[in-house]
């Protein structure tokens, strides 16, 4: 057997290029946040990109944010003072879960890419035992139905306003895109922190923390974007499958997965981020993605089971 065979199997692959997830992911941070002089002057980027919605969670207020954050945008536009329902941010935000699912999350994410760079540290990992992670897992559509739609909906405070409650109290990504940056970079700002800032910090401090023992703990427990984009995992466009006739059934894909899905059972699970972990690691080539026949064809087998 092949050296490089046998660290196909024991799933250490030979180190090279950058895999194609972190090539995109990079690729896509860079372009997300692409206005580097707003890093230097601490100033937001104010541009004619800003009305448009990323499709994942990037901060608004971040120096180098050239577009719009849609979980933020869905709670002002249900927040505002004539309470327009939020048809633009939900038509686009279910455009992109039609046609990618959570592959969003897996490719594009620039929190995620921070929760996947964090887990590489040489630590002891800690797999979370299956009878608090998988109730633990619906957390995050409570944060989507309660601080992302319900509480800037219908909790209206004295001014008439009703607050971003999610990005206000709980978005680690807005700490750390956002408030850090302006803080080191405009000293003024830094006076004015209180102690809601510093809850801020301590909620991105535990999840950073986390992400070095737990992959992608905010992906898996918190995040309201990856709650919805999970609602069309199931039939979006671009799909995974397994072909059973080449699956050898020795365990890989699942012993790889970040979100440890039951691939060969339920690939296409609401938890799968798309990330092509397990088509790397697959000793027998048998788990494809993408929107062709082959796709389609393990749809059917799915069904099938």
């Amino acid at each position: 057997m092949s050296g490089m065979h046998r660290d196909r199997i024991k799933g250490r692959r030979p180190r090279g290029p950058l895999s194609v997830q972190r090539t995109v992911q990079l690729i896509s941070a860079v372009l997300l946040n692409g206005y580097a002089l707003g890093f230097q002057k601490g100033k937001i980027f104010t541009g004619g990109t800003k009305g448009v919605c990323v499709p994942v969670l990037n901060c608004y207020s971040c120096p180098g944010a050239l577009g719009a954050c849609p979980i933020g945008a869905l709670q002002t536009a249900l927040g505002g003072l004539k309470g327009h329902f939020p048809f633009y941010v939900l038509g686009l935000l279910t455009l992109f879960g039609v046609a990618l699912g959570r592959a969003v999350c897996g490719l594009l994410c620039p929190f995620g890419l921070v929760q996947d760079l964090l887990h590489k540290i040489p630590l002891p990992k800690i797999k979370v035992p299956k009878r608090i992670d998988r109730p633990a897992r619906y957390l995050k559509y409570g944060v989507l139905l309660v601080l992302v739609i319900g509480l800037p909906a219908f909790a209206v405070t004295e001014t008439g306003v009703r607050m971003p409650y999610f990005c206000k109290y709980l978005c680690p990504a807005g700490t750390l895109e956002g408030g850090i940056p302006l803080m080191i970079a405009d000293p003024a700002l830094r006076e004015l922190a209180g102690g809601l800032f510093s809850w801020k910090v301590l909620v991105l401090a535990v999840i950073l923390a986390a992400s070095m023992v737990i992959h992608r703990p905010f992906c898996r427990y918190l995040c309201p974007l990856g709650a919805f984009y999970a609602l069309f995992n199931r039939f979006s466009f671009f799909q995974m499958s397994v072909e059973r006739d080449r699956c050898v059934g020795c365990g890989m894909c699942e012993r790889i997965c970040p979100m440890e899905v039951e691939a060969v059972r339920n690939i296409n699970s609401p938890e799968c981020i798309r990330c092509g972990k397990c088509r790397a690691g697959c000793p027998a080539g048998a788990i494809s993605s993408g929107f062709g026949a082959g796709v389609r064809s393990g749809r059917a087998a799915d069904a099938e089971r």
